[in-house]
C-alpha cells in the first residue's frame, strides 16, 4: 500500500472517530496495510475506550516495538494494564513513560498531531496510584509529593486530592487521557492529497519528428543516429561533512535536540555520542537520532589515477555524442569536447568537469582521450 492511501485511510478514520463513530474508525484503521506506531496507538485507545482490554494491549504493544520512544503508548499501556489488575505490569509501564519525558516537566505532542500533553507530574500521580495498589504505602507517598513538586499550574488539584487520600490510605481515581483523542495526520499532507492540474495537458502544434505525439513540457531532443541510450540516472550524494546512513526506522523527536526521519531517509552522521544517540544532518537540520534506527550508505567512488609526465592527476575523455542535461546534477558538452574525469558513479555513469562546470554523465558518451576504450 501506498504512503498515500495509508494517508488517506488514515484521515478517514479519524474524521469517523470524530463523528463519533469509533466502530468505522477502528474497522478503517484495521484495514490499514502499512500500520505506523501513530497508528497503533489510535486503535489501542479505540479498543481501551470500548473496554477491550486484551486487543488494547495488543495494540500498544505494537505501537510501542514500532516506537520505543512514544511515552504515550507506555502510558496507555499503563493504563491497560491498570484495569486488567495487572498491577506490577502496569507500574512499569508508567515507570517507562516517565524515563521516556528525560528530565522534562511535559512532551506536548501537538506537533507530532495529537492534542495532548503528557505532564510528568501526573505520570508520577499514576506510579503513586499502583504502588497504592501494591500496598507500597510510603512509596506511594513520596512519588505523590514529587509530582506536587513538578505540577505547572492549579489545575493539578487532584493531585492534592491524591496525597490526602494515600495520607488516610485510600485509593484514588487514575488519570486517563480523555476518549477521543487521536494522532491525525499531517494537515499538509492530506491537502496535497487531491492535487489540481493547473496547466492542463500540451499537445503538439508542430514537430520537426514525424508522428510526434509528445505531450510533456521538456525541450525536443536532437534526433541523433547511433547515440546510445541514457541509463538511469543513479541518486547522486554529495557528501561534504559527515558518514552516510540510511534511516531503517520512523523516529519522532521528543525534544528540540532530536531530529524526525522515516524509513529511507539519508542523513549524516556527524558524531556518535557513547550512550547510542548520533548527531545527524538531514535537509540542512542538525539534530539528534538513535543511533540503532540507522545504517551505514556505502558510496562507491573512483580514486583518481595520476597521469605519468602530467600535472592534472584526472583522466581526460571526449565527447563521442553531444549530451544535453535533463537534471541539474547532469553535465551537458557538445560532440568533441574534452571532459577531465572527477570518479566513478558506477558502471553506466561518471563524474567529470567540462567548460567549468561538474557534473554527471552517461560514460558510453565518451571514450578515453588516448584510446578507442570507454574509461574504467
Amino acid at each position: 500500500m501506498s504512503f498515500v492511501s495509508t494517508l488517506r485511510q488514515w484521515d478517514e478514520a479519524v474524521a469517523c472517530a470524530e463523528q463519533r463513530d469509533p466502530d468505522s474508525a477502528l474497522r478503517t484503521f484495521l484495514n490499514i496495510e502499512e500500520k505506523s506506531s501513530k497508528i497503533f496507538f489510535n486503535i489501542g485507545c479505540l479498543f481501551l475506550n470500548n473496554s477491550e482490554l486484551d486487543e488494547a494491549e495488543k495494540a500498544f504493544d505494537r505501537s510501542i516495538g514500532k516506537d520505543e520512544h512514544l511515552a504515550a503508548a507506555f502510558f496507555q499501556r499503563g493504563v491497560t494494564f491498570y484495569k486488567k489488575e495487572r498491577f506490577e505490569e502496569s507500574l512499569l509501564d508508567f515507570q517507562q513513560a516517565f524515563k521516556q519525558l528525560r528530565g522534562n516537566q511535559l512532551i506536548d505532542y501537538k506537533p507530532l498531531g495529537l492534542r495532548y500533553k503528557l505532564y510528568a507530574c501526573e505520570v508520577l500521580h499514576n506510579i503513586g496510584l499502583v504502588q497504592a495498589q501494591l500496598g507500597k504505602w510510603e512509596k506511594a507517598q513520596e512519588n505523590l509529593l514529587t509530582a506536587l513538586s513538578l505540577r505547572a499550574d492549579a489545575k493539578f488539584s487532584h493531585i492534592d486530592h491524591a496525597l490526602e487520600a494515600i495520607l488516610k490510605q485510600k485509593l484514588f481515581p487514575l488519570v486517563e487521557i480523555r476518549a477521543g483523542l487521536l494522532f491525525k495526520p499531517n494537515k499538509r499532507y492530506v491537502a496535497e492529497l487531491e492535487k489540481k492540474d493547473y496547466l492542463g495537458k500540451a499537445k503538439v502544434v508542430s514537430s520537426i519528428v514525424p508522428a510526434d505525439e509528445f505531450s510533456g513540457f521538456a525541450p525536443l531532443q536532437p534526433q541523433v543516429d547511433d547515440v546510445p541510450s541514457t541509463p538511469k540516472v543513479p541518486e547522486v550524494l554529495r557528501v561534504f561533512e559527515g558518514e552516510p546512513h540510511t534511516v531503517l526506522y520512523e523516529f519522532y523527536p521528543e525534544t528540540k535536540e532530536e531530529l524526525a526521519v522515516l524509513p529511507g531517509n539519508i542523513v549524516f552522521v556527524l558524531q556518535k555520542g557513547a550512550d547510542n544517540w548520533a548527531s545527524v544532518v538531514f535537509n540542512e537540520k542538525r539534530g539528534l537520532v538513535p543511533y540503532n534506527f540507522l545504517e551505514p550508505l556505502d558510496i562507491v567512488t573512483m580514486t583518481p589515477k595520476p597521469v605519468q609526465g602530467k600535472s592534472d592527476p584526472h583522466e581526460k575523455v571526449v565527447a563521442l555524442y553531444s549530451y544535453d542535461s535533463s537534471t541539474p546534477e547532469d553535465l551537458d558538452f557538445k560532440q568533441g569536447d574534452i571532459i577531465t574525469v572527477l570518479s566513478k558513479v558506477n558502471d553506466e555513469w561518471l563524474e567529470g568537469q567540462c567548460n567549468g562546470k561538474v557534473g554527471i554523465f552517461p560514460s558510453s558518451f565518451v571514450k578515453a582521450l588516448n584510446g578507442d576504450q570507454q574509461p574504467e
